[in-house]
């Protein structure tokens, strides 16, 4: 009898030489399919989940709070697919651009009211100053940017302050967005080179005419984009007639009321006696300890500061006041009797009045600083 045989493994087919099958594979040259098709299953997932969500709101099986407590994790979840969606097609060059002329104000003002619910389930305060500004840019990428550039502000502080307005120099639009977190930092999670922000350097890269700055801290962040192909520039500094007849002079001072800081009695009486020349009411104080307590009786239009005092506390209190305004003008008295100087137009630039001329050239300096704000 013959010993039964051992069955033998079966060789592998060998692979063909030449041809396509032969080439080698590397991620590398896949990389985009790969995130395309994580992107397009992460927002049909969320999407599925958002409908049942919808039915069992529908049904009564959870209440209105558990719905938008399920719906905000899941839109943010949808969201981070749209944007690797959106970086590949801006990096691939598979957008399609109409540039127009689009009033970023406008624009800006569309996007928070759309995300008006969202902002507020989030607890997110909102403070904005837009005004019309006219860009040639793609109304639809223009969408897109506004809403990535909320999208990177909105982990870091609960407090966002967005202002529209014409750049000094370059007289370019300039977009503006401070986030505060009112001493709380964010989580140690929190990317700074988030997907949001990948798409909106995306966006500045092949978009075209948009320039891009940021700014990191342990109070909050900062944004400023500058869109170079501006074709409408605001109007100047018109809101307070610097004319001889008084009425009309001073009818936008109105409810003005300014708040002066300075250990110098003198100073104090002759800045309330300037002002009171222009119609403005005032109050005084002589440390910044009482300006604290003042402000938070009534917020002022402006501040007069003593120069004795401009130190490290003013920068503190400066710093403080403007986590609660967008910005805040301020007007200094040097010690210099004559000096006149006008602010610029920079975040931190600030008039001086000199000693021996406040009667004659504070009530202007406080009118030209003012009318800034308008």
């Amino acid at each position: 009898m013959q010993a039964p045989k051992k069955p033998q493994a079966a060789s592998a087919p060998s692979a063909p030489r030449g041809g396509p099958e032969a080439e080698a594979w590397a991620l590398d040259d896949h990389w985009g399919d790969l995130v395309g098709d994580l992107a397009s299953q992460l927002t049909e997932g969320i999407s599925a989940l958002g409908n049942v969500a919808d039915q069992l709101l529908a049904r009564g099986r959870i209440s209105p709070v558990e719905h938008r407590a399920l719906s905000v994790p899941a839109e943010r979840i949808k969201q981070a697919g749209v944007n690797a969606q959106q970086i590949l097609r801006f990096y691939g060059g598979r957008i399609r651009q109409s540039h127009e002329k689009v009033n970023m104000g406008d624009l800006v003002e569309g996007v928070l009211q759309e995300r008006k619910a969202e902002l507020g389930v989030l607890g997110i305060a909102l403070r904005r100053k837009l005004k019309p500004v006219e860009v040639l840019i793609d109304p639809t990428v223009a969408h897109t940017f506004v809403n990535a550039v909320l999208d990177w502000g909105l982990p870091f502080g609960n407090r966002i302050d967005l202002r529209m307005d014409l750049n000094n120099w370059p007289e370019h639009a300039r977009l503006q967005m401070r986030v505060s977190n009112d001493g709380v930092p964010p989580s140690s999670h929190v990317n700074p080179d988030s997907l949001s922000w990948m798409l909106i350097r995306q966006i500045a890269l092949v978009g075209g005419g948009i320039d891009i700055e940021r700014t990191l801290a342990e109070d909050g962040v900062s944004l400023t984009a500058l869109f170079t192909r501006t074709v409408q520039a605001v109007d100047g500094i018109s809101a307070v007639d610097l004319s001889d007849d008084h009425s009309s002079m001073f009818k936008s001072l109105s409810g003005t009321y300014v708040l002066t800081i300075s250990p110098s009695l003198q100073i104090r009486a002759d800045v309330r006696d300037a002002l009171r020349e222009i119609g403005i009411v005032s109050d005084s104080v002589v440390d910044f300890a009482q300006a604290r307590d003042a402000i938070q009786a009534r917020m002022p239009n402006l501040i007069v500061v003593d120069s004795e005092i401009k130190d490290a506390a003013f920068e503190s209190f400066r710093r403080d006041l403007l986590r609660e305004v967008f910005e805040f003008p301020f007007v200094e008295i040097s010690p210099d009797d004559s000096s006149f100087d006008m602010s610029g137009f920079g975040e931190f630039s600030m008039a001086k009045v000199g000693r021996g001329n406040i009667r004659e050239a504070l009530g202007t300096a406080v009118m030209f600083e003012l009318a800034k704000m308008m």
